[in-house]
């Protein structure tokens, strides 16, 4: 992830109201690992500072409703200079899954990311759940049901277990709430891939080449951002933008290393500890 260009500084009205800051303990340098909270071009300068530091940024997303290509592109119209290897998504983990067990899916996906997927031919005898968005309608649920109650060895496959997501700027059902119905329906436990599971933080710390103490992962999703990166020894932080909400500092079962009001906030604290080494 580069900044090519500084654009023009933008400033947050998102009010603050910061938890402490996080500490690093291990004086071996910095790296940041990025939910889909930078899908807002107010960011760009907050990225460009990084960059500028030296300081490695993945993107960790689990945004599927779209190719992977077509999510970049995206970024990048919006000032981002993003390169395609430095953007984790659980799609080529999926194919990889898929072929190695081989695995015949019916895939529910958007209109829009049908194209990352390899066709699959029928009989099905598996289910794979993407960010489908329309596409999760009474026709194709019911259909996947139907493949799952008619395989021998059924396999139902979630890229992802949120519950909901911010969409154009009202909350809106995201794929764990379909995996749910699945798995009530047919009494199937999902395989999740993609956030929270370890591998999916793990193999952005192995291309970083850094530990999980040198790394923050910094997102809006207070269960799969930031609870998924602390069972890896990442330290987490909470930005209250995007799908937070207020009942999210009430949760008992997660407890943020820190708070913050935004992403540009976050890097205010990643830059300070930049500069202690």
């Amino acid at each position: 992830m580069t900044c090519t260009e500084k654009p023009k500084m933008c400033m947050s009205t998102v009010p603050t109201n910061a938890a402490p800051p996080v500490r690093l303990q291990t004086p071996t340098g910095v790296s940041m690992i990025c939910g889909g909270v930078i899908l807002h071009r107010v960011y760009v300068p907050a990225l460009c500072r990084l960059s500028e530091a030296g300081v490695p940024v993945r993107l960790c997303s689990n945004e599927t409703s779209i190719t992977r290509q077509g999510l970049v592109d995206k970024l990048n119209s919006f000032g981002f200079s993003i390169n395609l290897e430095h953007l984790f998504s659980p799609a080529p983990a999926v194919k990889r899954v898929i072929a190695e067990r081989g695995l015949r899916p019916y895939i529910v996906v958007a209109k829009d990311a049908v194209g990352e997927y390899d066709s699959q031919e029928e009989p099905f005898d598996s289910v794979v759940l993407t960010d489908a968005q329309e596409a999760f309608s009474y026709e194709n649920m019911n259909k996947a049901l139907k493949v799952l109650q008619a395989s021998p060895k059924p396999v139902l496959i979630a890229l992802g277990k949120g519950r909901y997501y911010l969409d154009k700027g009202e909350m809106a059902l995201d794929v764990g709430a379909y995996a749910k119905a699945l798995e009530y329906a047919t009494g199937l436990q999902a395989e999740v891939v993609g956030k929270p599971a370890p591998t999916f933080f793990n193999a952005a710390l192995a291309d970083m080449g850094v530990a999980a103490d040198d790394a923050v992962m910094v997102g809006d999703d207070l269960e799969n951002d930031v609870g998924g990166s602390q069972a890896c020894g990442i330290r987490g932080v909470q930005v209250r933008t995007g799908k937070y909400m207020p009942k999210d500092e009430e949760n008992k079962k997660v407890t943020p290393d820190g708070r913050v009001a935004n992403l540009a906030e976050a890097v205010d604290v990643i830059l300070e500890q930049w500069k202690n080494y």
